[in-house]
């Protein structure tokens, strides 16, 4: 496939109405993920069992402190156009009125809580280019977990998005605890998740 490219100056505009427009008749294999990153749809493989049993780890968690007018969702889209982004986050948490509200893909600003677990191929995808956008759209919380970080596995929460950037709120490998702040007041034991 090959990869279609927006100019970022003007994505708010036809040429970003246009790229969606081809994102959604994108035709990928079962289980892919196709996203819109700086402006370029991309197909990325299906993620990998070790993946998804991390993201369930998060979701169980989650779900005991959040409110029942909020979701966590794994499939949700979120829109970025002024960063020329479609991102389908690995995990979200929103409010369940902006996901169904949503014609197609939530407003990353209405997200409370957005976690990206790396995959060996796209890592920095998830390391620089979304931090960044999360960061630029103001979403509270980013949980970078990074399967694929040089030494051993990390788990990074960024939070206090200012002028697009973040702060590091707590940075652990895996096997130690990592604190989400209010509104989740959340401990997650990064020892449950699979090293493989």
């Amino acid at each position: 496939m090959s990869a279609l490219t927006v100019d970022p100056a003007s994505a708010s505009g036809r040429d970003w109405d246009d790229l969606v427009r081809i994102w959604e008749e994108t035709d990928a294999p079962e289980g892919c993920k196709v996203e819109i990153i700086e402006g370029i749809i991309t197909v990325s493989p299906p993620p990998s069992p070790l993946h998804n049993d991390i993201a369930d780890e998060v979701q169980r968690a989650l779900y005991g402190v959040i409110p029942r007018d909020w979701g966590a969702y794994q499939t949700q889209a979120v829109t970025l156009p002024t960063r020329a982004g479609m991102f389908i986050p690995d995990l979200l948490v929103a409010p369940k009125g902006a996901v169904r509200a949503a014609p197609l893909a939530i407003q990353a600003s209405d997200a409370e809580l957005v976690v990206e677990i790396t995959s060996r191929n796209n890592a920095n995808h998830d390391r620089i280019v979304k931090l960044q956008a999360y960061a630029t759209a103001a979403v509270p919380l980013y949980l970078l977990i990074d399967r694929w970080h040089s030494g051993r596995p990390t788990a990074t929460l960024y939070g206090e998005p200012k002028n697009g950037l973040y702060r590091v709120l707590d940075a652990v490998e895996f096997g130690r605890e990592l604190h989400l702040p209010v509104p989740f007041d959340l401990t997650i034991d990064t020892g449950t998740f699979p090293l493989g």
